[in-house]
C-alpha cells in the first residue's frame, strides 16, 4: 500500500444509551476488530460515547420542564466526558497501541465555565495517543437545542495525516454551505459525517458532499434497537410508540466522484472497510475545485471568525 493509500473502517452500532462505560468498551472492542483487518482510520457514529438519545423528550414543553426529565439530563451529563480526561486518555493509550487514528462522536462537558452544558463533538485521536483536535457541533438540530449548546468557529478541525487531511462536519451541519466551505477550504481530503440521519434522502447529502469537496466521505450512524438500551430505558414512556428498532443504520463510503466505495448498511451493526486511493482525490479536481480554480472570490468571499468565543475575560487578560 502506497503512502496515497489508507484503509478505513466505518463503525455502525450502539452502545447501552447513557451508559458511558458500555461505549467505551464497544469503541474498544470495535477498534480492535478494525485494526486486526488492517485499517488504520475508524470512524464512530455522532455521539456514539455514551450515545443519541433517540425519542427522549426530557420531560420539556414549550414553557415547562419536569424534575423527571431533569433527572434524565443529570443522568445524561453524568454519562458525557471531559475534553481532554479520563476517558480521552483511554481513546490515546488505544490509538497507539493499535497504530490508529480515531475519529468518535462524543458528548463534552463544559470544563472552562459552568460546566452545566453539554457538546456534541467529533474528537480526533492521533496514533501517537494524542488528542488532535475536536469539533463542536455549531447547531444542534430541532430538539438537540435543549441537550446540547453551539459550538464556535474555533472547532472547524481538519488534521493533517500522512496520507490526507480529515475533518468534516455532524449530522445536519452538513446542510450549512458555509460550514461545509470552511471545511473545504482546509483543504479536506477525507471528510467525515458521523450522523443520526437514516432517512434515504441522506445519502443524496453524502453523494452531493463528495462530488462538490471532491473528497471521500465517511458517514457513520447508530444501528440502535430497544434492546440495546439498558431495561429502565428501553420501557421509558417516551419509547412506547417507537418500534424495536429506533435507527436502521445507513452508514456509507463515498468517492471524490459521489459514486459509493462502500454501499449504505440498514438493519444491523456492522464495520465497513474500504482502501481508499488519495491520488484519486487530486485526480477529481483537474475539473472541479471548490475553493481553487472553481471558485470566483472576486464574486464571493466566506469570512470565518475562528476566535474562541469567552463569556469572561478577566481585566488581567491581554486583550486582543
Amino acid at each position: 500500500m502506497s503512502n496515497r493509500e489508507v484503509k478505513v473502517a466505518v463503525v455502525q452500532a450502539a452502545p447501552a444509551l447513557f451508559d458511558k462505560s458500555s461505549a467505551m468498551d464497544a469503541i474498544e472492542s470495535l477498534t480492535r476488530k478494525a485494526a486486526a483487518q488492517e485499517a488504520k482510520l475508524v470512524v464512530f457514529p455522532e455521539v456514539f460515547l455514551p450515545g443519541y438519545p433517540r425519542g427522549f423528550g426530557f420531560g420539556a414543553r414549550v414553557g415547562s420542564r419536569t424534575e423527571e426529565g431533569r433527572r434524565l439530563w443529570q443522568r445524561y451529563w453524568e454519562s458525557s466526558i471531559d475534553v481532554p480526561g479520563e476517558e480521552t486518555d483511554r481513546l490515546g493509550e488505544l490509538a497507539k497501541e493499535l497504530g490508529v487514528y480515531l475519529v468518535v462522536g462524543a458528548v463534552e462537558r463544559d470544563r472552562e465555565f459552568s460546566r452545566g452544558t453539554l457538546y456534541n463533538s467529533i474528537l480526533y485521536i492521533g496514533p501517537d495517543g494524542e488528542l488532535l483536535g475536536k469539533h463542536r457541533k455549531l447547531v444542534p438540530t430541532g430538539s438537540e437545542r435543549l441537550l446540547w449548546g453551539q459550538g464556535d468557529g474555533s472547532t472547524l478541525t481538519v488534521i493533517d495525516t500522512p496520507f490526507g487531511r480529515i475533518g468534516g462536519l455532524i449530522c445536519w451541519e452538513n446542510y450549512m454551505p458555509l460550514a461545509r466551505a470552511a471545511i473545504y477550504a482546509q483543504g479536506v481530503d477525507i471528510y467525515v459525517a458521523p450522523t443520526a440521519d437514516a432517512r434515504d434522502s441522506w445519502q443524496s447529502t453524502i453523494r452531493h458532499i463528495a462530488c462538490e469537496g471532491r473528497c471521500y466521505v465517511l458517514s457513520s450512524n447508530q444501528y440502535a434497537t430497544k434492546a440495546s438500551y439498558p431495561d429502565d430505558i428501553a420501557r421509558h414512556e417516551d419509547l412506547l410508540k417507537d418500534g424495536e428498532v429506533l435507527s436502521r443504520g445507513g452508514s456509507a463510503i463515498v468517492d471524490p466522484l459521489g459514486d459509493y466505495v462502500a454501499e449504505p448498511l440498514y438493519g444491523q451493526e456492522g464495520l465497513l472497510l474500504a482502501t481508499l486511493d488519495l491520488s484519486k482525490v487530486v485526480q477529481s479536481r483537474f475539473d472541479f475545485d471548490v475553493v481553487g480554480h472553481y471558485s470566483r472570490p472576486d464574486v464571493f468571499q466566506l469570512i470565518v471568525n475562528d476566535a474562541k468565543q469567552e463569556i469572561v475575560r478577566k481585566a488581567s487578560d491581554k486583550l486582543s
